[in-house]
């Protein structure tokens, strides 16, 4: 049996039909005051992304901040992470949290072989 996604309570039908600032109300405190203060913000990046989905193109965004509304779900936009657009996809699992922590800025080092003098045997060894 497929359990329902809800959200304090809240089905994904009623997120949907609050407006931005209504659903601030059951977000925690700190994303909040940030959905409330960059409301116009989140507006016009909607109002973007919805045009933009009409003409098939590709959302790309700057804009780690922002915090993800109910309107989103659905969307796939691609983040910036300081090289490239990762491609997220946004699932209702994602509200109330950013755009940015779902585009990881640091990949994962992976180390070679040590070159020539990165030890103290190897640095005695004539380059040729």
């Amino acid at each position: 049996m497929i359990r329902e996604f809800t959200f304090r309570g809240k089905t994904l039908e009623e997120l949907k039909q609050l407006d931005t600032r209504e659903f601030a109300k059951y977000l925690k405190s700190r994303a909040r005051r940030t959905v409330l203060r960059q409301f116009d913000k989140i507006e016009n990046f909607i109002a973007r992304c919805e045009k933009k989905q009409k003409k098939d193109k590709p959302i790309k965004t700057h804009l780690r901040r922002l915090v993800i509304v109910p309107r989103m779900i659905g969307l796939t936009i691609h983040i910036h992470n300081g090289k490239a657009y990762n491609k997220v996809l946004i699932i209702p699992e994602m509200l109330g949290h950013r755009l940015g922590e779902f585009s990881v800025t640091r990949g994962k080092v992976q180390h070679g072989a040590p070159g020539i003098g990165a030890t103290r045997s190897s640095a005695a060894l004539s380059v040729k």
